[in-house]
């Protein structure tokens, strides 16, 4: 959530540069920005009112005890202030009487006036849920895809002496992925993954969570069904219901979409001490998407299914070490690639291609042969104090100098999906007999396996 105070100060250079995520975007700040205004002059008003209702309670007081008889019985300044309380005509109608009537017609417009704020607030409050994040300075403008900017590329895809298979027909012809029993058992775009895939997956996700324990991340296994409170704060609801799997009892759960949701609020509503900062974490969850918008996209495979699984990676940090931490999970996202040798290459995405709540993202895009294409495994976000905003996430500096509060930074990104982490593996160590090599990180976690064998 954008800070109603920076929109008030900075309305259109944000609302420009909300315009390069997507045109018209930025009418949603310049329309806050006048309703919030419009909100400080109610407010105004409404407080000059009781500051009037306020002077004419202690003018009643003081009167009561003095008792003049008309206005010119009043002292100067007593004068001067019945003149103001009354308006035209105040010396003709000054009596207790007059400044009463005034007091009790003064009451309701206060109310009135302060139900207004509150409903202008409330509005203001609903429309910050779904003004996407302001992109950083260093982020290209882009309406596209097409303008995201390669920052490097690792490794050489491998050259294959035949024709490289999709990991659909790999998975199909070793058993191994069972796309219609999964179709079968629940719907489309579900998995049986059977055998040695099964055994692949795990692997993946203990040789995932033990590099990442190893380079300082502390692990967490956090619930996989949520509260809407929980949903907002990371900028999955208002916005994006209809992507989300939710239960039927009142008030609802939802299935976690990535599990940026639950370990991003793992200190929501909390305020925290700089020495708490910054704070690194990991966890293994499946995750739910309906993929709403995607019909037709992905429908062969593994790429794009209702239930996956990742291992998430999320930081909390100062806003002057924010950056920095970001670059450093991209690299921690990256160092899985590299020990399992996977070709991939690094992408600065433009404004409009990034996500909702990200104000810089890098995505990793994994080599796979049987497509010739890179294709996304990772997407590692900085939110700023967006999201932080959102779920009241805060710290002080000094607790003994009671130092005032300030927002954390959030970020995260998968460290990989795992997923898209098996596929990559199917398609880049296949060989020509069908049976798939094991890359050697992930032999401890497997029993020592080097290959699984060829299709009998």
């Amino acid at each position: 959530m954008l800070d109603i105070q920076r929109i008030r100060t900075d309305a259109e250079a944000i609302a420009k540069r909300l315009d390069d995520r997507a045109p018209g975007t930025g009418d949603a700040v310049r329309k806050v920005a006048a309703r919030y205004e419009e909100r400080n002059k109610l407010l105004s008003k409404a407080e000059s009112l009781q500051a009037d209702k306020n002077a004419i309670s202690k003018l009643i007081g003081e009167l009561a005890r003095t008792k003049p008889e008309s206005f010119d019985a009043l002292a100067p300044a007593q004068q001067e202030q019945v003149a103001k309380l009354l308006g035209e005509g105040a010396k003709a109608s000054f009596s207790f009487d007059a400044l009463k009537t005034r007091s009790k017609e003064v009451g309701p417009q206060i109310e009135e006036l302060n139900k207004q704020v509150e409903a202008i607030e409330a509005e203001v409050s609903l429309a910050l849920l779904s003004i996407p994040n302001v992109p950083a300075p260093s982020v290209p403008t882009g309406a596209s895809e097409k303008e995201n900017k390669v920052v490097r590329t690792w490794g050489e895809p491998r050259k294959f002496e035949f024709p490289p298979r999709d990991h659909a027909e790999i998975g199909e012809r070793l058993g191994i992925l069972d796309f219609e029993r999964g179709v079968k058992i629940a719907q489309t775009r579900f998995t049986l993954l059977r055998g040695a895939a099964a055994r692949l997956q795990l692997a993946l996700i203990n040789f995932m969570v033990e590099t990442h324990r190893a380079h300082g991340y502390e692990q967490v296994w956090p619930p996989f069904l949520v509260n809407a409170k929980t949903m907002t704060g990371t900028g999955q609801l208002p916005k994006f219901e209809a992507d989300l799997f939710k239960t039927t009892n009142e008030p609802p759960l939802y299935l976690i979409p990535t599990a940026e949701v639950p370990v991003t609020n793992i200190y929501a509503g909390e305020i925290l001490a700089a020495s708490q900062l910054p704070a690194h974490w990991c966890a293994y969850t499946p995750c739910f998407r309906s993929e709403a918008g995607s019909y037709g996209k992905d429908t062969r495979g593994l790429i794009r299914q209702h239930q996956f699984e990742k291992v998430e990676l999320v930081k909390l940090t100062t806003p002057e070490k924010s950056e920095e931490e970001h670059e450093k999970l991209v690299a921690d996202a990256e160092r899985i690639l590299q020990e399992l040798n996977l070709p991939y290459r690094v992408v600065l995405l433009c404004t409009g291609d990034m996500g909702f709540g990200a104000n810089k993202c890098y995505d990793l895009e994994v080599w796979l042969p049987g497509q010739n294409a890179y294709r996304e495994i990772s997407s590692c976000s900085n939110f700023g104090d967006f999201q932080a905003r959102r779920a009241s996430i805060r710290f002080r500096r000094d607790p003994k100098a009671s130092s005032k509060l300030e927002f954390v930074h959030t970020i995260n990104g998968s460290g990989l999906a795992v997923g898209r982490t098996l596929v990559a593996i199917l398609e880049n160590y296949q060989r020509a007999d069908g049976s798939i090599e094991i890359p050697k990180a992930l032999r401890p976690f497997m029993q020592n396996s080097v290959e699984i064998p060829k299709p009998a």
